[in-house]
């Protein structure tokens, strides 16, 4: 028994110093006890030692509105506010849905300071205007209490998605002071003002998120 624990030792043990009267031949065969027993040849083991190389995923490259861009629509959509005798709020993200840039008109509600963020971060986080959100969103339709998630959307219409010239999304606008359709028309305004005035979005090429 002491043989063949050695030998098994023998056998599957690589790279250490044999002891006890054990150690491996060339011809594949090991010296147990003075006797000499066959074993398979050992293969050497691989190294764990330096991993290969590794390939790092490409970031994803997006573009986003510029300051120049978010500030022309601004003033794009306050003009079309006044043409209708309105006051809003309005509100710009980028394409993360972070705040751009924002103004609230002379005499706007207050309340409607969190409305108008509110639409332009639903519009982006979806893609879509927030008045089809609201239709995608009533008891028994396929969007039902979305607005209660990302800390509360808004899915009636005043929010548009903002697009760069190639067609992708860049940020939304939203506005918000007074009936739902005239929101709407105060930020297509604004989609409208970028559409004309297509230029280079932020960093050029893109940033990486």
């Amino acid at each position: 028994m002491r043989h063949l624990a050695a030998l098994s030792i023998c056998g599957t043990i690589v790279g250490l110093t044999f002891a006890g009267g054990c150690a491996p031949t060339n011809s594949g065969s090991s010296s147990v006890g003075g006797r000499s027993v066959n074993a398979a040849p050992m293969t050497p083991t691989k190294s764990f030692d330096s991993p290969g190389p590794t390939t790092m995923a490409a970031g994803i490259t997006t573009r986003d509105i510029s300051t120049a861009q978010a500030q022309q629509i601004v003033m794009a959509a306050m003009a079309k506010a006044r043409d209708i005798d309105t006051k809003m709020d309005i509100a710009i993200v980028d394409a993360g849905g972070n705040l751009k840039a924002f103004v609230r008109m002379d005499g706007a509600w207050l309340g409607s300071i969190d409305i108008a963020i509110k639409k332009a971060k639903t519009a982006r986080y979806f893609d879509m205007p927030t008045g089809e959100i609201g239709k995608l969103s009533q008891s028994g339709g396929p969007l039902y209490n979305i607005e209660v998630s990302n800390g509360g959307l808004i899915s009636f219409p005043g929010g548009l998605p903002l697009k760069g010239s190639d067609g992708t999304i860049i940020g939304a606008i939203g506005v918000s002071g007074s009936s739902v359709d005239k929101d709407h028309t105060v930020a297509e305004a604004g989609v409208e003002a970028l559409r004309k005035n297509a230029a280079p979005t932020a960093a050029g090429a893109g940033n990486r998120m």
